[in-house]
């Protein structure tokens, strides 16, 4: 069962939180306070130091990336800045759920990626080993140069470069074993058969004969994939001299998932080179590139909801031993597979492959001593294709003691499909920087494009019974549409195919006066082929100031404040995240047919109503906060409170045909705090400690129109109510005895005995009815923190980082019962109501009427969690030591990621993403594993 300790490690950080709070430090960073003051940051087109910005950037270094156990860099940022919410999958290859300050639209979440200058929608092609730093920007005066992508906040990657004057080679090694941390607590074979027989009995029928079915199978196990593998390698040589610095990289992840037969494998290269032609002139190319063999995904759901009175095969002796049992026929047999069978049997027939290509190129050069001129050119080419085969085989019927085809599935098909995804980006930027007596001034005019283009292509082909050649061969050779093997009648092919063009104007202004005080300006115009005449362009805008009080007279010397920086600002951000390309212009699709004498003919229709005035959506938005240093700059602390308001939402309305309404708004605000304490004790020891805490509070404040209600799943969007939220009837307890029923509301929504949930009646009208259903549950939580503690004692370190959400809830959907077919149950239904006085929450066995499993909060669990994120313990050789290897650097290390996780939640991790408008839905999931990792980094 969960632990239910959660308050006390909550507390524990909140209490903390008051001591030491921070993410804007990279842990065994020798840099002063004062360097990370003067540090220079990327921002949108351009660098500038941190002291000289108004708005709220987050610089973690790749030295917190490099050696983490993930594919995707993204996935080791949680818990390591105030404001990013990451919500990781476990599944290889996945991407993370990331929310920058909240949810700020219906349509998506993610923020934008720029990787060296150049846009994306995910950075699962970069190798973390290649990351310089990441730069998150969460504020309208950071964003706002972004125009229609800064609504969702904003994440810049700089990946590794050559430096003049060496020459080094580096090699970096890691191995891990992974393991299961949580996993959902289901019925056992005893506790199954008792009450799916309590079930028939209120039903008024005999109890199931199980002499046939006496096994006590947990399916988890039995797909699960035992001591699951990862490997990281890579490579870095790098040469650098005053006119040419170049780098080149290599590596290679393979990764084993967490359920049986999943791999995951890919391969990484980049390589950047830089010249120096003259003084004045400097140029460039790079290259990014991937090529990954996708994993084959799987699902734990048929483990949870498979009955575990069956074995996995048939090991009786006779003609059949060996098969792979069907479940009961009467218990979920025809509806639920064996889920062993369905991942054994099917292993490796989906092949799917992804390939990333982004060269990129740049020529810069100085001018009349001020204005320096930069030409930027980037490709982004990507194509996922694949294709796959679905076999057929029999599986053993111990009723009838006969093999059936698995599924019914009598001929064998294929598929295959590729999506490319070709995109040209250009950027044309002049600089102007100058310091004339107080003043410090840098300006930037710029004009952009990009080309999107999208292809793509899916079909399928079944064999057939009659055909000469028979079924299509379980070889790869033969899964293609065209196989000699595949029935021609059956072959069905489609496509889709769009492009999105956009051109933008952009500038922005960096000024400071005696170092005191700061404006920062942005402004860009965006045009975008999407929208209609007349609505393709807009103004996005964001202005801030801030005041360096610190470097006044009456502060100077204060012996405590070593540095104050006040700071605000606001904008005006677009969205451009929208589910088509083409509203203006919408496709046709078939219709209804006509009759003209003796002949039909299709009709043809628009897919949806022509967007003739859809506009973009606009985030307005603001901060004001602080930053600071204490204590001989021995501890910083930081503050903000944000607010983001977002307005004219793009929504689809289904209708004759469906047509897209700019109506909406939802707000999304909050505080962040950070802070950090870092103490050299000695020139041997140096320990620090820093941490954050974010509180987030979502609202709905327009919809399409008054009155109106969206339905999400169990998610409601509804004016008053936070995003996302949970939506059914609230459950007061469990009926005892029908004189209490007799006594309580009257229910209208099914028929009610003892046993059954007792709902609350909302609007108080004396009876039981949908208009009773209510907010259950917010996704977003109260807040969440993340804290670091590390340690240096002459060469040997430690560091442990720590990450906790507190205050939302999560929404149960699997073991709630089902009329589709009998599942399994929780191991929770042990404690059901079984006459007076045994429960007044678990209610009775019985399926046959869907009361109880009406949506309430009887399915909502607290989402509150607390986890070990990150251990590793390491040495850092000393350079005497192996100055006669050849090296320069070499380090050591051991490395335990989800050590452990401590939740309230049923499945395999209290985390769940999903869509802007439906998240936190808890369907068991898939495992955020644990990771044993030992690694070597080696520099020459």
């Amino acid at each position: 069962m969960k632990h239910n300790i959660l308050k006390f490690p909550c507390m524990i950080a909140v209490f903390y939180f008051g001591m030491n709070v921070s993410a804007q430090e990279t842990p065994r960073d020798s840099s002063s306070r004062e360097q990370k003051i003067e540090e220079v940051v990327v921002i949108g087109y351009g660098t500038a130091k941190k002291r000289d910005l108004t708005g709220s950037i987050v610089k973690v270094s790749g030295a917190e990336i490099n050696d983490k156990p993930a594919s995707n860099p993204v996935n080791s940022l949680q818990g390591k800045v105030a404001g990013l919410s990451v919500v990781n999958s476990g599944q290889p290859g996945s991407q993370a759920d990331v929310r920058i300050r909240g949810t700020v639209t219906i349509n998506q979440t993610q923020p934008v990626y720029i990787v060296d200058g150049v846009f994306a929608n995910n950075i699962d092609f970069l190798n973390p080993a290649d990351i310089e730093s990441m730069e998150i920007l969460k504020d309208p005066s950071s964003l706002a140069i972004f125009g229609n992508r800064g609504a969702n906040g904003a994440i810049i990657v700089t990946t590794k470069r050559g430096r003049s004057g060496r020459t080094s080679v580096t090699l970096t090694s890691s191995l891990g074993v992974k393991s299961l941390d949580n996993r959902p607590d289901l019925a056992d074979g005893d506790l199954f058969r008792t009450l799916f027989n309590e079930d028939l009995a209120y039903q008024g029928l005999q109890p199931y004969d199980f002499s046939l079915f006496n096994g006590n199978t947990n399916w988890i196990d039995e797909i699960a994939q035992k001591g699951g593998i990862i490997n990281q390698h890579n490579v870095t040589i790098s040469n650098g001299s005053e006119k040419n610095r170049v780098s080149f990289s290599f590596g290679y992840h393979d990764e084993d998932g967490s359920i049986k037969y999943e791999k995951y494998q890919r391969l990484t290269f980049k390589f950047n080179d830089d010249l120096k032609i003259s003084d004045r002139l400097r140029a460039g190319i790079g290259l990014n590139g991937s090529y990954s063999k996708l994993p084959q995904l799987r699902s734990f759901g048929s483990a949870l909801n498979a009955t575990p009175v069956v074995t996995p095969r048939n090991m009786t002796a006779g003609e059949f031993y060996g098969y792979y049992n069907s479940l009961p026929q009467q218990i979920g047999g025809p509806q639920i597979g064996n889920p062993l069978a369905a991942i054994e049997a099917t292993q490796y027939t989906q092949l799917n492959r992804d390939i990333q290509f982004n060269p990129n190129a740049y020529l810069e050069f100085d001018f009349l001593r001020n204005f320096t001129f930069r030409s930027n050119y980037f490709v982004n080419y990507r194509s996922n294709y694949g294709r796959g085969y679905s076999p057929i085989f029999d599986i053993y019927i111990p009723e009838t003691n006969t093999i059936a085809p698995y599924s019914g599935q009598l001929l064998t098909s294929v598929n295959q499909f590729e999506r490319r995804n070709l995109v040209f980006q250009q950027s044309q930027l002049l600089t102007y920087k100058n310091e004339f007596g107080k003043h410090d001034l840098t300006a930037l005019l710029g004009f952009e494009t990009t080309d999107d283009n999208l292809t793509g292509m899916n079909g399928s082909v079944r064999s057939s019974l009659s055909g000469p050649l028979g079924q299509i061969p379980n070889d790869p050779r033969f899964w293609y549409l065209g196989t000699d093997y595949g029935d021609t009648n059956t072959r069905s092919v489609n496509s889709e195919q769009s492009r999105l063009r956009t051109a933008s104007y952009l500038g922005r202004v960096l000024y400071n006066y005696d170092s005191k005080y700061l404006l920062n300006a942005s402004l860009r115009y965006d045009g975008s082929s999407a929208l209609a005449a007349g609505k393709k362009f807009d103004w996005f805008w964001s202005v801030g100031a801030g005041w360096e009080v610190s470097r006044e007279e009456f502060l100077r010397e204060n012996p405590v404040i070593n540095y104050l920086k006040l700071k605000g600002s606001y904008g005006d951000l677009g969205n451009q995240y929208v589910p088509y390309n083409y509203f203006a212009y919408p496709p046709y699709v078939p219709g209804a047919t006509g009759v003209f004498g003796d002949s039909v003919y299709p009709a043809l229709s628009f897919a949806w109503r022509p967007g003739l005035g859809i506009g973009w959506e606009h985030v307005k938005s603001y901060e004001f906060g602080f930053e600071s240093q204490l204590f001989d700059r021995k501890l910083s602390f930081d503050a903000t409170y944000y607010n983001k308001e977002t307005y004219d939402l793009l929504n689809l309305v289904e209708g004759n045909p469906d047509f897209f309404l700019n109506s909406g708004a939802i707000q999304a605000k909050g505080f962040e705090f950070t802070a950090g304490w870092k103490d050299n004790v000695t020139d041997d020891f140096t320990w620090y400690a820093n941490a954050n805490l974010t509180t987030t509070k979502t609202k709905v404040l327009e919809t399409r129109g008054e009155g109106y209600i969206g339905y999400y799943g169990p998610a409601i969007y509804q004016v008053g109510t936070p995003i996302g939220a949970f939506y059914g009837y609230d459950v007061e307890g469990i009926f005892q005895s029908y004189a209490e029923i007799l006594g309580s509301p009257a229910s209208t929504i099914g028929d009610v005995a003892p046993g059954d949930f007792k709902y609350r009646d909302v609007n108080g009208d004396g009876k039981i009815t949908p208009d009773d259903r209510t907010v259950i549950g917010d996704p977003t939580p109260d807040f969440t923190y993340g804290f670091t503690l590390g340690a240096d004692y002459k060469g040997f370190f430690v560091d442990a980082d720590f990450y906790g959400v507190y205050g939302n809830e999560v929404f149960r959907t699997w073991g709630n019962g089902s009329s589709f077919a009998p599942f399994n149950y929780r191991a929770e239904r042990a404690d059901r109501w079984t006459g007076p006085g045994t429960s007044n929450w678990e209610p009775r066995s019985y399926t046959a009427s869907g009361y109880n499993r009406e949506n309430s909060s009887y399915m909502i669990e607290d989402g509150s969690f607390f986890r070990i994120r990150n251990v590793q313990l390491g040495y850092n050789f000393n350079k005497n030591l192996i100055a006669g290897l050849s090296l320069e650097a070499l380090k050591v290390y051991v490395n335990v990621q989800n050590l452990k996780t401590w939740d309230n939640v049923n499945g395999f991790t209290p985390e769940a993403g999903g869509s802007a408008t439906s998240f936190g839905i808890n369907g068991a999931g898939y495992p955020n594993p644990r990771i044993a990792t030992f690694g070597i980094n080696a520099t020459f």
